[in-house]
């Protein structure tokens, strides 16, 4: 099977399961950028558990065209389906498939695939390229693409102790005078999610550090619901 015929047969395997009202739901909560299928998480994993069954995944070698294809295609579900797919580790040694994570990222742009793009793919690909670490977050930050942005916010949200953290605390205080909504609620979560696993370094950076408002109170949640402050 090619590529365009995978992503093809992936659409038609998606659209017996269409659900108007759902479509209609789905596709305002995300402001009108995107067609959808109305078809929920749960059903979804089903349905690319189901035809991953049938037709097998997609070989190291095809996948950066089936995803191309499958990421032109009109339903969100489909973009859901294909960055899934995507996240098997067997597809994370190629040392070049950063390219594709980033045409991905930059690609029909918004919170819903990118933060899962930068967590399950972009994260887990850095833990086994870790020398290419400093250039591709360099290059991330040095687009003013605020996906790329984000991405290197959100790339280490499950490394927990293996965190980098002085790359997390600097590429905040890059970031920090942002006026960007996605960049300013990404800071918080990142920091967030750290203060987990060392909730007084990110006490002492927010303590130390310039944040927005919306940046500082989503970094202290947790901090704040332990009463550790």
């Amino acid at each position: 099977m090619t590529a365009s015929e995978y992503a093809g047969a992936l659409q038609a395997f998606f659209m017996p399961h269409s659900n108007a009202y759902n479509a209609g739901r789905m596709s305002r909560y995300m402001l009108d950028k995107y067609e959808f299928f109305g078809i929920h998480s749960p059903l979804r994993k089903k349905l690319v558990a189901g035809f991953v069954s049938m037709n097998g995944l997609p070989s190291p070698e095809q996948l950066d065209d089936t995803v191309r294809h499958t990421w032109q295609l009109p339903q969100r579900e489909l973009h859901y389906a294909i960055m899934e797919i995507a996240s098997r580790k067997v597809y994370l040694t190629d040392p070049e498939r950063i390219r594709l994570f980033e045409f991905m990222i930059t690609t029909n742009s918004w919170w819903d695939t990118v933060d899962f793009i930068a967590a399950n793919l972009v994260g887990p690909w850095l833990v086994r390229h870790k020398a290419a670490t400093g250039n591709i977050t360099q290059a991330f930050m040095e687009s003013d693409n605020i996906w790329l942005q984000r991405t290197v916010l959100l790339f280490q949200l499950k490394y927990k102790k293996e965190t980098d953290q002085e790359l997390l605390f600097s590429t905040i205080r890059q970031l920090n005078s942002s006026k960007e909504f996605f960049i300013r609620k990404a800071i918080g979560w990142a920091l967030r999610e750290y203060s987990k696993t060392n909730p007084g370094s990110v006490i002492s950076f927010t303590d130390n550090t310039e944040l927005s408002p919306l940046s500082r109170r989503e970094a202290l949640k947790v901090i704040s619901k332990k009463g550790i402050i």
